[in-house]
């Protein structure tokens, strides 16, 4: 079936440097950019004088604004998704669009870029040859133990993104199910106030309590067979 393409876009989480010279001509190229907060990617297209009209993406209207996007892809246009910061899709909207565009046989490009679990990985000190994102753990408790008892028994490296607001929570929640593991807090990466903690679960937790980090967190915990010495 002819039509457009949707490119996926990695935009940076943070440092507006960290973008491709491919992103940038993509997103100055394609009809429509279909952006997470056209406010906060207004700031990042103005940078780079990329002048290209935008369309809202948001969570909670990703199944409301299917139709119309697939309607102008399937008529040839090209449309740019992305995100606040970081690759489309990766806790973040456009599984829904890419899911609806491969079954209309619409050509899916992707343009890699920064992802911020990727940098908290290879700054944390923990083994990387394998690893489980398991994104943000649920809110409610018992889907929370839930999620937290599966992944206990994992040995790849794990990493988890977390909000300011529930860091204590879920490093003492962390603590508690996996043991006292080596583990990595990378906060406000590439931002002026970027932080990487590392230590023991219980260190970080003391730290978190005590120093109440703001800004975005991720965090990286070791897995089960470092921890025995398997």
């Amino acid at each position: 079936m002819a039509g457009g393409t949707l490119f996926l876009v990695a935009t940076p989480i943070g440092n507006l440097e960290d973008i491709t010279l491919r992103a940038v001509r993509i997103l100055k190229e394609v009809s429509l950019i279909a952006a997470e907060d056209t406010r906060r990617t207004k700031t990042l297209l103005a940078r780079y004088e990329v002048r290209t009209p935008m369309a809202s993406y948001q969570a909670y209207s990703e199944e409301r604004k299917l139709e119309p996007l697939l309607a102008r892809l399937q008529r040839g246009e090209d449309i740019a998704l992305v995100t606040d910061g970081g690759t489309p899709g990766i806790s973040d909207p456009g599984g829904a669009l890419v899911r609806a565009a491969i079954a209309q046989g619409i050509t899916i490009i992707p343009v890699p870029g920064p992802t911020a679990f990727v940098a908290a990985l290879v700054a944390s000190g923990l083994p990387c040859d394998r690893f489980t994102f398991a994104g943000f753990l649920p809110v409610k408790p018992g889907r929370r133990a839930n999620k937290l008892a599966a992944l206990a028994e994992e040995e790849a490296t794990l990493i988890f993104y977390e909000s300011p607001f529930r860091l204590e929570k879920t490093l003492r929640d962390l603590l508690a199910v996996l043991g006292d593991r080596r583990a990595a807090v990378a906060r406000e990466l590439t931002k002026m106030y970027e932080e990487i903690k590392r230590g023991k679960l219980s260190e970080l937790m003391a730290w978190a309590e005590e120093r109440k980090p703001k800004g975005e967190m991720v965090i990286v915990v070791e897995g089960r067979g470092v921890l025995r010495g398997d």
